[in-house]
């Protein structure tokens, strides 16, 4: 289905050249690192840049215009040994909208639970079943994390393949040593992020994101107040995940992603849809309520 709409995308198109699936800028940021010389930070940034984007993590042919727009931010803390460093990931991904140039967020994510090895001149090693080591581990998570998340905004849950490739990796690399695997090393890390996504509870919160951006998003530049009016109806079913799990982890990260968009959408809407909007939003995700009142008075 993913295909099927991005061809509709792009109609117009006569481009031929294939591509593996994600477009990832990578950056290392080392300025809290003296005294060390800077050319391994910038072989890392080069090698993490090229696993991301050579690597073929899906049976799909990407062309070039149909890749995942996404980002990483890795902002070296501390450089433990010579080949061990801590630090944290930021990860970012969009998807275009139909008939705009506009990208819409699919995720926003800061992990804090960075510790890995690096060898300048080793090749990064990963088997897709297999823990061999903690920074393509966690590449290899967001990687298909980023792709399922886009996967779902195409298809109604259509990004559960890869979803399950990231909880796999999570599980394989419970013995790791390393923090952020496990349930037990906090209540916002990796585990909590895949596992929540595909548990039952959150279903809810999955079908939003496939209702946002197919069934809302995507219509507005032929008809606004359609597609306000389904965004607006995929929030209210997410009160049924804030019902049963309140404040949770999962939504906090829903709403860093999408909380802005929400506000510029609902800046044009009717004086009711914006009094029930900023009411809801208000109970379900009241970190962001300073960016919600503004809908009542934007035009």
């Amino acid at each position: 289905m993913r295909k099927v709409v991005i061809l509709l995308f792009l109609i117009g198109s006569f481009k031929l050249s294939v591509s593996q699936e994600l477009d990832c800028k990578v950056t290392i940021n080392s300025t809290q690192i003296a005294g060390t010389d800077k050319r391994v930070f910038d072989a890392m940034q080069t090698a993490i840049y090229e696993f991301m984007v050579t690597r073929k993590w899906t049976n799909e042919t990407f062309k070039i215009e149909e890749r995942i727009d996404c980002s990483i931010l890795i902002n070296i803390t501390e450089r433990i040994g010579a080949d061990e460093f801590r630090g944290t990931l930021q990860i970012q991904a969009r998807r275009p909208v139909f008939k705009t140039s506009y990208n819409s967020a699919l995720l926003n994510f800061n992990d804090n639970d960075i510790v890995f090895k690096y060898t300048e001149a080793q090749p990064l090693e990963f088997v897709e079943n297999t823990y061999l080591g903690n920074l393509t581990s966690i590449l290899g998570f967001y990687a298909y994390l980023v792709i399922g998340l886009d996967y779902d905004s195409f298809s109604l849950n259509g990004g559960t393949p890869y979803l399950q490739k990231a909880l796999a990796i999570v599980n394989n690399a419970q013995s790791s040593g390393y923090q952020g695997w496990k349930a037990f090393d906090s209540n916002n890390n990796r585990y909590w992020l895949i596992n929540n996504m595909l548990d039952a509870t959150f279903v809810s919160m999955r079908e939003a994101m496939y209702n946002i951006h197919r069934k809302g998003l995507d219509i507005m530049a032929d008809n606004k107040d359609a597609g306000r009016a389904v965004i607006l109806e995929s929030l209210v079913e997410l009160k049924k995940v804030h019902q049963v799990k309140p404040l949770s982890f999962s939504l906090q990260v829903f709403f860093i992603a999408k909380a802005d968009e929400i506000v510029n959408v609902f800046c044009g809407g009717f004086p009711d849809e914006k009094a029930k909007v900023v009411a809801l939003l208000n109970e379900i995700d009241p970190t962001n309520s300073n960016k919600y009142t503004k809908i009542t008075t934007c035009q």
